[in-house]
């Protein structure tokens, strides 16, 4: 269920994984764009957990996002700090993760002018919000739609600039996303 309590844990879970991972993030990010999306999550979560994250579940999508557009450089500052914005907006109407989630990913494409198939964190958030729609949404297919990403040619994004030689690399944006979505189910946001 979506609460304040689910979503702070939620985002303390996230915290944690970006901490312990964003070497991997930023080795994920090397080959294909600036190298650095682990250090920019980390130092956009430390933010976000400096924060007063008090408040009903808006008002911590929307604190969670001025930390990350305020504190995470490059793209995914702005990527994910919408998609919290959005959700925040959206989570004022109703506490259905899904619709909620689906607002998020009407930001990420809006601010990215990207669609799912163009190896970006869409190709996790996509899949992961449909196979949630259907009834599930499990941990290993939250890895396996990053993992997923591996195959594809990078279209959009700064991993654009090195076309086909993107192609065997997972997209760090979708993988700091499957941290997101295990965070969310580890926290229980998706519980009735």
């Amino acid at each position: 269920m979506l609460t304040a309590e689910t979503l702070r844990k939620a985002l303390t879970l996230f915290n944690d994984k970006i901490q312990v991972q964003k070497d991997y993030l930023s080795e994920l990010d090397t080959p294909i764009g600036d190298g650095d999306h682990g250090n920019n999550m980390a130092r956009g979560m430390t933010a976000v957990m400096a924060s007063d994250l008090s408040g009903d579940v808006p008002d911590i999508f929307k604190k969670t996002a001025m930390a990350l557009i305020g504190k995470v450089g490059g793209a995914s500052g702005p990527l994910y700090g919408t998609a919290m914005m959005e959700m925040g907006k959206k989570s004022a109407e109703t506490t259905d993760p899904a619709t909620v989630l689906e607002a998020g990913i009407a930001g990420i494409q809006k601010r990215g002018k990207a669609e799912a198939g163009e190896k970006t964190m869409l190709d996790e958030w996509i899949p992961a919000v449909a196979a949630l729609k259907a009834g599930s949404l499990t941990e290993a297919q939250v890895q396996q739609f990053a993992e997923d990403t591996k195959e594809l040619i990078a279209t959009k994004g700064r991993a654009s600039y090195v076309g086909e030689r993107s192609k065997g690399h997972i997209d760090p944006g979708a993988m700091s996303s499957a941290y997101f979505f295990e965070s969310l189910i580890e926290a229980g946001v998706f519980n009735e």
